[in-house]
């Protein structure tokens, strides 16, 4: 009992210090005092397994190395954020929002805004319960991230128990940011270079790669931080109904948290919080590409409810992106996928924003001209959205008469076919089907992880099965020789097998990622969903027409011309044919008929929150069964789907004398609406 209570004196101290350390920069020990309590703590461990605890400092050390990232499914989605791009842009979302809230009978409504940084790191979710971490994820797809719960035990900022406070009962998703702070970046980036090992570009990317490491150990080496900014799910806590007083309340709990945080309760003063965050933006200790702008009462979030991908109560206030000048060594081109000819400026290396830039788009011929750029130009430079570089322009003052014109090729210049470009296009384009460089990148856009997904078939891996001929073609992936392969430089017979079998995963799929795989020309992730919910399963693919495809939302004259080409050239009804055959189980989509014309016609009011659907969801629910959804009552409603806290609405629709239902009903409703006999 003795060494039990010594354990649990040793955890409390080393943790308490451990946050006046790496959360408070306080330390109000020796690093040596430290060191000395952990040594014992790890003796006492060690000789008394039974009695480790789950917060024990001790557990931050890697343990086993993983094979692989299992799935953590978010109870509640991590969606990204709409972008205002300036002052005038802030300004339209806090009109929307006043609107929106107008439309729901408050037009009165107090609106403040919290104000932050929006951290230019990696975001994940750290579930607690009872005050104990008990798993993290990543982002991912905002539905499903992976999960890095050795890797976050690593990071000296995050608590592996909460302080006390409300949050140390029940569960709670603690959602934030892990980053490298500037200063730590260029000691890491230093101690690899002395190593010989190739530093990283940019904290972001370091933090990234950090992360989703398979051996928590070598995560535990990077010098990573986290900044909460706020939460997800949560169960059994009684939150606050304002963010700002929750946020008190995380920082309270032993998280780090944005040091630039506001109440902004008016425009006048969002805008001038805004101004003030960009003006200090160089001082900062770590990379910052925004604001984070919140509605701050919780309850009227919950009325603003969500767009498709993002809250209507939140928005990101980007900054503007940062330039540098340059010179403009050469012009690349490169050759996509469907053949486009892109120009890239090849620069004198140069850092924009904390990254080093030496090559940015120039997006195609036209814009070259446009802009007026020569080669050997002085070149203003920026990453727009703070991420893809591009030339703006050039310094006119900084010509000397060296300065040449590039010449734009009329032939491929990898097959050296004859490039096209046909009118009204902004692109050329090489139209060879069997031009090496489209064959190369319609297999890494294959093989992609939105696409198939195929684990270790990265861009220089690709390359090099192609260059050593063993495959030719998308469906030549199944048919590599492994033994050939784990003879060959690069390869051993271990990664030769772990790819035989990401290959034969990867022929399970779902019919939206087939389509989207196939590489068909304006054909992104969106259209290919709704392509596939359109058709159902792969064998009604190949008998689109152009009046099936304008039945599709979003499908208009040009993304069904590309289809309809694909379709109907003979080489790529092979290629599909040819993955079905090698074995591609192409899931299908069960589809659902209306029974009968209930909803046709109807008009929908939604009010109020609800137990298993968010509004949205019961949106989409009704307007798929053909009903139509309006934002205010009125004569012509037919129903109200009212919920809890469903306000003036519901007194309305009694009024108007407009038929009620509760959420149950109205899913009754649909499912007797709804056949399962056509597949």
């Amino acid at each position: 009992m003795i060494l039990q209570n010594r354990i649990k004196e040793l955890v409390s101290i080393l943790n308490d210090h451990g946050y006046r350390y790496h959360v408070l920069s306080q330390p109000a020990i020796s690093d040596a005092e430290y060191d000395s309590l952990y040594r014992e703590l790890e003796a006492l461990e060690a000789s008394n397994p039974e009695f480790i605890l789950p917060d024990s400092p001790s557990k931050r050390v890697g343990g086993q190395i993983l094979s692989e990232f299992q799935s953590i499914a978010h109870q509640v989605p991590m969606l990204s954020l709409d972008n205002a791009m300036n002052a005038e842009e802030l300004t339209e979302f806090d009109s929307r929002v006043k609107r929106f809230l107008a439309k729901e009978d408050l037009p009165e409504a107090e609106v403040t805004y919290t104000v932050e940084y929006k951290f230019d790191g990696v975001a994940c979710s750290l579930r607690y319960q009872d005050g104990i971490l008990l798993s993290a994820a990543t982002r991912g797809d905002g539905q499903v991230g992976e999960d890095i719960t050795e890797n976050i035990k690593t990071i000296n900022s995050i608590p592996l128990r909460l302080r006390s406070g409300l949050l140390a009962k029940g569960t709670i998703d603690i959602r934030g940011e892990v980053l490298i702070l500037k200063d730590d970046f260029l000691k890491f980036n230093q101690q690899r270079i002395a190593k010989e090992e190739a530093p990283f570009a940019n904290p972001r990317n370091a933090a990234s790669g950090s992360l989703r490491q398979l051996d928590s150990k070598i995560t535990a080496e990077r010098p990573l931080s986290f900044f909460a900014y706020g939460y997800g799910f949560v169960s059994d806590i009684n939150l606050p109904e304002e963010t700002n007083q929750v946020m008190s309340l995380i920082k309270d709990a032993g998280f780090s948290t944005s040091s630039f945080y506001y109440l902004a309760s008016n425009l006048f003063e969002l805008l001038e919080y805004y101004q003030q965050a960009l003006a200090q933006r160089a001082q900062l200790p770590f990379d910052v590409d925004g604001i984070v702008v919140k509605v701050n009462s919780i309850p009227l979030q919950k009325i603003l409810g969500f767009k498709q991908r993002s809250p209507r109560w939140a928005i990101a206030g980007k900054f503007p992106p940062v330039e540098a000048i340059t010179k403009l060594l050469n012009i690349d081109i490169q050759v996509g996928r469907t053949g486009a000819i892109t120009p890239v400026a090849i620069l004198e290396p140069v850092t924009v924003g904390g990254v080093v830039v030496s090559r940015a788009t120039l997006h195609n011929q036209d814009e070259i001209e446009r802009k007026g750029l020569l080669i050997g130009d002085r070149v203003v430079v920026k990453r727009q959205g703070d991420v893809i570089p591009a030339v703006i322009s050039f310094i006119a003052e900084a010509r000397d008469g060296t300065q040449v014109k590039f010449i734009f090729p009329n032939n491929c210049p990898v097959c050296e076919t004859e490039l096209v470009r046909p009118e009204g296009d902004a692109v050329s384009r090489c139209p060879n089907n069997h031009c090496p460089a489209k064959t190369a990148e319609r297999i890494r856009h294959f093989a992609s992880k939105a696409a198939v997904d195929i684990d270790g078939l990265g861009e220089r891996n690709v390359s090099f099965l192609l260059e050593n001929g063993l495959i030719k073609n998308i469906a030549d992936l199944y048919r590599i020789d492994f033994g050939r392969l784990a003879e060959l430089p690069r390869y051993t017979e271990y990664s030769a097998q772990k790819l035989a079998q990401s290959l034969e995963d990867s022929k399970s799929i779902t019919l939206d990622r087939f389509i989207y795989a196939l590489g068909i020309r304006h054909v992104g992730v969106r259209t290919a969903k709704l392509i596939a919910a359109t058709i159902y399963k792969i064998e009604n693919f190949f008998s689109l027409t152009q009046e099936i495809l304008f039945t599709i939302p979003e499908v208009g004259p040009e993304i069904a011309r590309s289809i309809l080409d694909f379709l109907n050239q003979p080489e790529e009804i092979a290629l599909v044919h040819d993955l079905l055959e090698l074995g591609f189980n192409v899931q299908e989509i069960k589809q659902i008929e209306i029974a009968d014309n209930f909803f046709k016609d109807k008009t929908f009011v939604i009010t109020g929150s609800f137990e298993k659907y968010s509004r949205d969801e019961l949106k989409e629910l009704i307007e798929n069964s053909g009903g139509k959804v309006s934002s205010s009552i009125s004569k012509k409603t037919d129903y109200l789907i009212a919920g809890e806290k469903a306000g003036s609405k519901l007194a309305k629709a009694s009024e108007l004398n407009v038929q009620i239902l509760e959420e149950e009903a109205l899913i009754s409703l649909i499912l007797n609406s709804y056949s399962d006999d056509k597949k």
